[in-house]
């Protein structure tokens, strides 16, 4: 089957569930520093997704499936910090952590078939 929207891809699909939900936890905080931080590394997520399958060549897709690879890490990274500082609580982190690492595998297991079919 071939993907002929960005909407259809899986990992696409979880970044913007994930997404939303960073959003809905850290998206009114007062420390705006920080809630931005984590609300545009995960928005990065599936916007880098969707623009790299916009440019229509498998090296630039793959290119920016890395880039939102990249993204999630620093999510994961944020959430540690949001953890740290109580600004979470455990649950919501085992939620958003398993999210962010779902995410990360599907965009590996993306970016390696992309590189099997050059």
């Amino acid at each position: 089957m071939k993907i002929e929207r960005f909407e259809e891809i899986k990992a696409w699909q979880k970044a913007r569930i994930l997404t939303a939900e960073i959003y809905d936890i850290f998206g009114k905080s007062s420390d705006y520093g920080f809630s931005n931080q984590i609300c545009r590394a995960s928005v990065s997520i599936m916007n880098n997704i969707a623009e790299g399958f916009e440019r229509h060549t498998k090296k630039e897709f793959t290119h920016f499936l890395f880039i939102a690879k990249g993204s999630c890490g620093e999510v994961r990274s944020m959430l540690y910090l949001a953890k740290d500082l109580n600004r979470i609580s455990e649950t919501q982190f085992n939620q958003l952590f398993q999210m962010t690492e779902e995410c990360s595998k599907m965009l590996s297991g993306l970016i390696k078939y992309l590189r099997k079919t050059n």
